[in-house]
């Protein structure tokens, strides 16, 4: 049975591929082509014990337009919110759901789901990864720079969260430049790196630095849910990091930026050049859509 369960799992060839599908679905949706019914008679779990807007509106969309239902979820709503053990949670809903999408704060929760439930399980978001993310981002980086193959990508700002995780698994499987760049006294990501044996992410203390050449400049919030009571403690410590005007100016002149979403302007980026940049951003978010229908197909085809 398979899973989607982060990018350190994935293969070169089905990033590539996963990539290229969600493409196809983009362009089949652009024509008013609905007639992929992939999931056709499935009913989907999305077991969310975290906020979502992004990631909760494009797997409904999603399993709506491939011709399933879906069935969300909260721990309120299940027992896993009065201590049933997750396993036991999984094999029950193995036998009434086709798939599952959890979004939750660990990424051995999710994992054990996928072994005890043996359906389709897709990681939306845990404390390690964010794997749903980076097939929408590499999506738009494909769409804008036609590829990303020996571009330089700059992560700037909390840059040992989930998402930079998996933007570290991503470079090393498909080979181009990662730098991250972030206050070390906050985020350093030199043990994960050096964990990971990574050869093609890099950690670069200096954003001036780092932001030279720069083909993307990709943020996140400084402050990921679940790390409220740090964010007086971070507060100031990401400043230097925000992308704005001098950073964009040292970058490539046909440099993208990207932000996963939400944002808070004035923090990780600029106003000025977050609405530079809307564009790119807002159809990234959509990407987010186009991403998650090519991970379910995959999944059952």
């Amino acid at each position: 049975m398979k899973n989607f369960l982060s990018i350190e799992s994935c293969t070169k060839e089905s990033l590539v591929s996963l990539v290229n599908s969600a493409e196809l679905l983009k362009e089949a949706r652009v024509c008013g082509d609905f007639s992929d019914d992939s999931l056709k008679n499935q009913c989907w779990g999305i077991i969310f014990s975290k906020a979502s807007t992004r990631t909760r509106v494009s797997f409904e969309v999603g399993i709506r337009e491939l011709g399933g239902s879906a069935l969300f979820l909260s721990p309120k709503d299940l027992q896993l919110g009065r201590g049933e053990p997750i396993k036991d949670t999984a094999r029950v809903m193995g036998r009434m759901l086709h798939g599952a999408i959890i979004r939750n704060d660990s990424q051995v929760e999710v994992e054990s789901f996928a072994e005890f439930s043996k359906i389709p399980t897709i990681n939306a978001l845990t404390d390690m990864e964010h794997p749903c993310q980076i097939i929408a981002d590499l999506l738009t980086i494909k769409e804008i720079q036609g590829t990303w193959d020996d571009k330089k990508i700059v992560f700037l700002g909390d840059v040992n969260c989930n998402v930079a995780h998996s933007w570290v698994w991503a470079a090393e499987r498909l080979g181009f430049e990662l730098i991250l760049t972030g206050p070390s006294e906050i985020c350093n990501p030199l043990e994960y790196l050096k964990k990971v044996g990574a050869t093609k992410a890099h950690y670069v203390d200096n954003p001036l630095e780092a932001v030279i050449g720069a083909n993307v400049l990709y943020t996140d919030v400084w402050v990921s849910m679940g790390m409220e009571d740090q964010a007086s403690e971070r507060d100031g410590h990401f400043n230097a990091y925000q992308i704005n005007q001098q950073l964009t100016s040292i970058a490539d002149s046909d440099a993208m930026v990207m932000h996963c979403l939400p944002a808070y302007r004035e923090k990780e980026s600029s106003e000025t050049v977050f609405e530079e940049n809307a564009e790119t951003i807002f159809s990234q978010a959509e990407n987010r859509l186009h991403a998650q229908k090519a991970i379910m197909k995959s999944l059952v085809t």
